[in-house]
């Protein structure tokens, strides 16, 4: 063993030399490669910091040497091979990828760069400062050392306001009066910039439509102090235009509901809510549209309500551009206030479509087979933005493999049929204040499904449904449900399936809930939405509760039996789950990703219900779950299908009332549109009172840590803007079904593929 590793040592030292050689070969005569530059900062004792100065003045320092990857210079390596007659599709495509070009000793500009580190320095308030320079050079190498005196910082003594013009004067004013400067602050160019464009900012919002922060200067005074003091005065530039020193006010408001570049004429105005609606056939009707538009004649311009309005409005859905444009009106311009003229142009998209999807789906019992599904939409069903979604789907699967199972079909036929609404249907008028930031939306559903399965039953299932959504800033969202109702009735059973029920009572007392009726709320702070912050946080939390108001109607039935409503027993459960989620990006440009989540939920049966209703419980596994187990496959948990059945399996998921699972991922790019991912998930299922067909091995307990399936792998994205396609590669090193003491095994020659769309979280 010691002779191979001191072979490979050798062999490893031997390439390196060989591969320095190739390098240092192509070197011209009378050059050295560039290797980089240091900084030393002779600073006075009163300076803080240095280390934060040093880095700063790191970033300007030109040119860059060639970078290295493990100690060698690749990008070079590829560089010179290129430089060949005949170099290859490989090394061309290696130089395309990885290649640099060389950075010599004769392309470096000491002085230059000198006078680069002294500007900086002085924008920083080192004035007079001294920046030297050495090269220190090698056989076929060099570097640079550039030496910098850096005297004590000129500080604030004051910040003023110079004369203005009314009435800029006083709004000014007031923001200086709010500004961070402070005393004995350090002379900091960047943070001016920083003050003018915060000061501008304000102004635009108080209607200064036509300010600019470059209009501003200023201008520091050390005539009055002799220890590097300085008093700042904040002042506007010369032949700044009249215009730009008053406030706006919006005179007119024209909106465009169908406008296009090809017709751009309009004979049909119509006046509502003061504001012209411009149409000649009717798109959207203005009683509907008004609502999104936070501008109104007579108000101060302000560039915030033009962008609620803009984001208002694309969230109708029926408009494919959203132009807010505004136009001086000159005649009627005074000293003291301008005057603005808005269009509100809005281009509408394709008001039909007709979308298809085929899908091929494979699931943890050997069941495999085609689905497709075909939507049809309206963008503006009633001209007031709704949304109809009409959609059937047709799936077919059966189940392959050898077993008293195989051979087993399903057939799936649905249909739904939904109908959303930009606003929200409510019997009693509320406040649209509390919806400032955006304007509620009602959806409406109602749906069919038909489900035969071979040998065990026919199904047949309706639901309907009538919620709010809406966002109440930038990041967050509530999602309400006031009415969600589903039946479900049992049209035939074969004695098979019956037998199966008669083994698993819990299985046959989900299917016994033919009726729920319940609400629904949800609760989203998503920080994802803040795509460069370095730390983003994303919680969801849900609250599903049923039967409680059909209690109150509920018939008694015979001696132990449920209540029934309308002849049908119905669900009665409350159902809690939270999913947070952290990432944590990092790199250069931040493509780098530390991905964390925690779900948990737990569903309690009450009242009429012994058991939650079978589509409502939880299951884990799969590729938004524990991805080294195929879905629905994990659990509940230490349950182990595979030795209850013989290895036959059987045709329900599994399931159950408690779910927790933890995943982390490290995210990270490979190169274009692709990427990569390290990962590993923890998670399971379990019944807070013991299922008899589980054998009591799907009790959840305190020894909840000991039963979590356990899994890790490999991934990769192809990420093109936003849209994902997913493949991760996984393998359980945790399983436990298996007997204690066997559960730890990293079965890496038993992976599991997953494919899917989009980011598992």
């Amino acid at each position: 063993m010691k002779k191979i590793f001191k072979h490979s040592v050798y062999f490893v030292v031997l390439g390196c030399i060989l591969y320095s050689c190739s390098i240092k070969k192509h070197i011209p005569e009378g050059e050295r490669l560039y290797t980089g530059a240091t900084i030393e900062i002779q600073a006075d004792s009163s300076i803080k910091n240095k280390e934060e100065l040093k880095a700063e003045l790191q970033t300007i320092l030109r040119p860059e040497p060639n970078a290295k990857f493990l100690g060698m210079h690749l990008g070079l390596y590829y560089y010179y091979k290129t430089q060949k007659k005949n170099p290859g599709f490989i090394n061309r495509w290696l130089y395309k990828k990885f290649g640099q070009k060389p950075v010599y000793q004769s392309d470096v500009k000491p002085f230059e760069v000198e006078d680069v580190l002294r500007n900086r320095l002085e924008n920083n308030g080192f004035f007079y400062s001294s920046a030297t320079s050495s090269f220190i050079e090698k056989e076929l190498e060099a570097s640079i050392s550039y030496k910098l005196k850096v005297p004590k910082p000129y500080r604030m003594a004051s910040y003023q306001l110079d004369s203005l013009p009314s009435p800029l004067y006083k709004d000014v004013k007031l923001a200086t009066d709010d500004s961070p400067f402070q005393k004995d602050m350090r002379f900091d160019l960047s943070n001016m910039k920083l003050e003018r464009r915060r000061i501008d900012a304000i102004l635009k919002d108080k209607g200064y439509y036509n300010m600019n922060p470059d209009f501003f200067i200023f201008e520091a005074d050390t005539n009055q102090y002799d220890n590097k003091r300085f008093d700042l005065f904040l002042k506007l530039k010369a032949e700044v235009p009249k215009k730009a020193t008053i406030p706006y006010k919006i005179s007119k408001i024209n909106v465009y509901p169908n406008y296009s570049l090809a017709d751009s004429t309009y004979h049909k105005s119509e006046r509502f809510n003061n504001k012209n609606y411009l149409q000649d056939t009717v798109f959207l009707k203005p009683k509907y549209l008004d609502k999104f538009i936070t501008l109104h004649e007579g108000d101060i311009y302000n560039p915030t309500a033009s962008k609620n309005t803009s984001r208002r409005l694309s969230s109708i859905g029926a408009y494919k551009y959203i132009n807010i444009q505004y136009k001086e009106i000159d005649s009627l311009q005074t000293d003291s206030l301008g005057l603005l003229e808005t269009n509100i142009f809005l281009s509408p998209l394709t008001k039909r479509a007709i979308r298809a999807e085929l899908q091929a789906v494979t699931k943890s019992n050997n069941f495999a087979g085609p689905n497709l599904a075909l939507t049809y939409s309206n963008r503006n069903l009633y001209n007031g933005g709704e949304v109809l979604n009409l959609s059937a789907n047709i799936g077919y699967e059966n189940q392959f493999g050898s077993g008293k199972n195989a051979g087993l079909s399903s057939l799936e036929l649905g249909m739904k049929g939904e109908v959303v609404y930009p606003r929200m249907l409510f019997p009693f008028k509320i406040n649209e204040d509390f919806f400032e930031y955006s304007v509620p939306k009602t959806k409406t559903s109602l749906g069919i499904n038909y489900l035969n399965r071979s040998k065990l039953y026919t199904l047949i299932s309706g639901n309907a449904l009538f919620g709010y959504t809406w966002n109440a800033n930038r990041y967050i969202t509530y999602q309400f449900n006031p009415i969600s109702i589903s039946y479900t009735e049992l049209l035939k059973t074969s004695p098979e399936f019956q037998d199966v029920l008669d083994e698993n009572p819990f299985l046959k007392r989900s299917f016994d809930q033919q009726f729920i009726s319940g609400l629904m709320f949800s609760f989203t702070y998503n920080g994802m939405v803040d795509a460069n912050a370095t730390n983003q946080f994303f919680i969801n939390a849900t609250l599903d509760v049923a039967g409680n108001s059909l209690s109150l109607f509920g018939k008694e039935g015979q001696a132990g039996e449920p209540k029934s409503f309308l002849g049908l027993q119905y669900a009665q459960y409350a159902k809690a789950d939270v999913d947070l989620r952290l990432h944590h990006n990092f790199g250069q440009n931040k493509d780098h990703t530390i991905a964390t989540r925690l779900f948990a939920g737990y569903g309690l049966p009450y009242g009429n219900s012994e058991v939650i209703p079978y589509v409502k419980q939880y299951f884990s596994g799969g590729p938004y779950s524990v991805r080294a187990f195929r879905i629905r496959s994990l659990g509940p948990g230490t349950y182990n299908e595979a030795a209850d059945t013989e290895g036959e399996g059987t045709y329900f998921d599994q399931t159950a009332n408690i779910r927790l699972e933890a995943n982390v991922e490290y995210r990270f790019p490979l190169f274009s549109y692709f990427k990569g991912a390290v990962f590993a998930d923890a998670g399971n299922i379990w019944n807070s009172k013991p299922n008899p067909a589980f054998n009591g091995e799907d009790k959840f307990t305190s020894n909840f840590i000991n039963e979590l399936g356990m899994g890790t792998g490999v991934g990769l994205r192809i990420d093109v803007q936003g849209f994902v396609i997913r493949f991760d590669l996984a393998a359980p090193f945790h399983d436990p079904s298996l007997p204690e003491g066997e559960r730890f095994d990293f079965k890496f020659d038993e992976p599991v593929l997953n494919f899917a769309i989009g980011y598992s979280f």
